[in-house]
């Protein structure tokens, strides 16, 4: 079973959405971690709810980690940063690239979930095939 660490800046929204979709989507394929850089208090709110309404509660088995209170993993995805992301031991890593929807509406974090959620859609089929 592959370990992957989602990561972003805060771990509060974008890269707790991944593990989130992660764990559901991979189960039994995968083991998903999200990290940060900094940590926030508790999950972004927004996101939150905006994942409730997909029946995907966040706050049941995930909080705000940092990068050192994850085990080592295979697979690094970075949710694009727009900073330096940190240099971490992997096999495999990408950038999604998503624009942090914090602060904005709600139309908007739906966006960038919907988008997450298909990039697991194929990252979890790259994985299953073997590519990844």
């Amino acid at each position: 079973m592959k370990r992957i660490a989602f990561v972003c800046v805060h771990n509060s929204c974008r890269s707790q959405m991944a593990e989130a979709f992660g764990k559901v989507m991979g189960l039994g394929l995968v083991e998903c971690f999200s990290a940060g850089t900094e940590k926030r208090k508790q999950i972004n709110q927004d996101a939150v709810r905006i994942m409730k309404e997909i029946g995907i509660d966040m706050e049941l088995n995930q909080k705000p980690k940092l990068l050192q209170d994850i085990p080592e993993v295979d697979i690094v995805v970075t949710m694009g940063c727009n900073v330096s992301c940190p240099v971490i031991s992997c096999t495999h890593r990408e950038d999604w690239g998503l624009d942090d929807p914090t602060g904005k509406q709600d139309e908007e974090f739906r966006r960038v979930r919907n988008i997450i959620k298909n990039k697991m859609d194929d990252f979890i089929e790259r994985i299953k095939s073997g590519v990844i």
